[in-house]
C-alpha cells in the first residue's frame, strides 16, 4: 500500500522532537509541505534541515490568541495532527491548581483552539481534510499519578468523537491514536530498564511501542487510505487494553 501526500500541506505541533518530529519529517518524506510547531526555537532550527518540505512555526501552545495567529498565517492546512502535550506525576491528593490547568491547557484546551482554526479553512474552502489528535492509553485505563493527564486524554478523546461528528459532513475526517508507552528518547529513560518490565510482561505482545509504530498509524489515518474512517479511538499498546 503506496500512501502520497503530494499537492497537500500538513500541520503537526508539538514538531520539535519525539512522536512530533518524526511525523512531521514522515509527512514531509511523502511529499506535503509540512508547518512544524514548537516552542523551542533549537529543534526548530534542527528539524528545518530534514527537508526543504518543512516550514517552522514557533510558537507556545498554551497562548490561545498568540497560537491562533500564528496557525491563521499558515494559510490553508489539509492536515493537522495534533501532538503537543505535557505530561504529569501528581498523585490524586497532591494535583495543585497550577499543574492541573496547564496540563488541561496544553494537552486539551490547545488541541481545541488549532483545530477550530484549521477547520474553519477547510469548511471554507470546501474541499474536506484529515485531522489526527495524538491521545494516550492513560484515557482507556488507570495509572497511578496520572489523574490530570488522563483527564486531558479523555478530554481529548471525547473532542475527537465530536469533531468526527460537527466537522464529518464537511468531508473532514477526525480521529485519534492512544499509544502506550512509546521508545521515545523520554521513553527509554524511564521504562527502558527494570522498572518497565512488570508493564511489558503484562503486554501480549511482550513490548513497547517503537516511535515509528506510531508514525505509520497516524499517516494511515490521514491518507486516503482511510477515507471511510471517522471518529476511531485506536490504542497503540500491544494488547495491554484487554488484559
Amino acid at each position: 500500500m503506496e500512501i502520497t501526500f503530494e499537492g497537500k500541506r500538513a500541520l503537526v505541533t508539538g514538531a520539535g522532537k519525539g512522536i512530533g518530529r518524526a511525523i512531521a519529517i514522515a509527512l514531509a518524506k511523502g511529499g506535503a509541505v509540512v508547518y512544524a510547531l514548537s516552542r523551542t526555537q533549537a529543534d526548530l532550527d534542527s528539524i528545518k534541515k530534514e527537508s526543504s518540505n518543512i516550514k517552522t512555526i514557533f510558537v507556545d501552545v498554551g497562548d490561545w490568541a498568540k497560537c491562533r495567529e500564528a496557525v491563521e498565517k499558515c494559510g490553508p492546512v489539509e492536515l493537522l495532527v495534533n501532538n503537543a502535550g505535557i505530561g504529569s506525576n501528581q498523585s490524586f491528593l497532591e494535583i495543585t491548581e497550577g499543574e492541573w490547568d496547564s496540563v488541561l491547557n496544553i494537552n486539551l484546551k490547545a488541541s481545541v483552539n488549532i483545530s477550530q482554526v484549521v477547520a474553519k479553512g477547510m469548511v471554507a474552502r470546501k474541499q474536506g481534510g484529515a485531522i489526527v489528535n495524538i491521545s494516550s492509553q492513560a484515557s482507556m485505563i488507570a495509572l497511578p499519578k496520572h489523574t490530570s493527564y488522563a483527564a486531558s486524554k479523555a478530554g481529548l478523546d471525547q473532542v475527537t468523537r465530536m469533531m468526527a461528528l460537527e466537522l464529518g459532513p464537511h468531508n473532514i475526517r477526525t480521529n485519534c491514536v492512544n499509544p502506550g508507552i512509546v521508545m521515545t528518547d523520554m521513553g527509554r529513560e524511564h521504562w527502558g530498564g527494570e522498572e518497565g518490565k512488570p508493564m511489558k510482561e503484562r503486554t501480549p505482545l511482550k513490548r513497547f511501542a517503537e516511535i515509528s509504530d506510531v508514525v505509520n498509524t497516524v499517516l494511515y489515518l490521514l491518507s486516503d487510505q482511510a477515507a471511510m474512517l471517522n471518529g476511531v479511538l485506536l490504542p497503540i499498546e500491544g494488547g495491554l487494553l484487554v488484559t
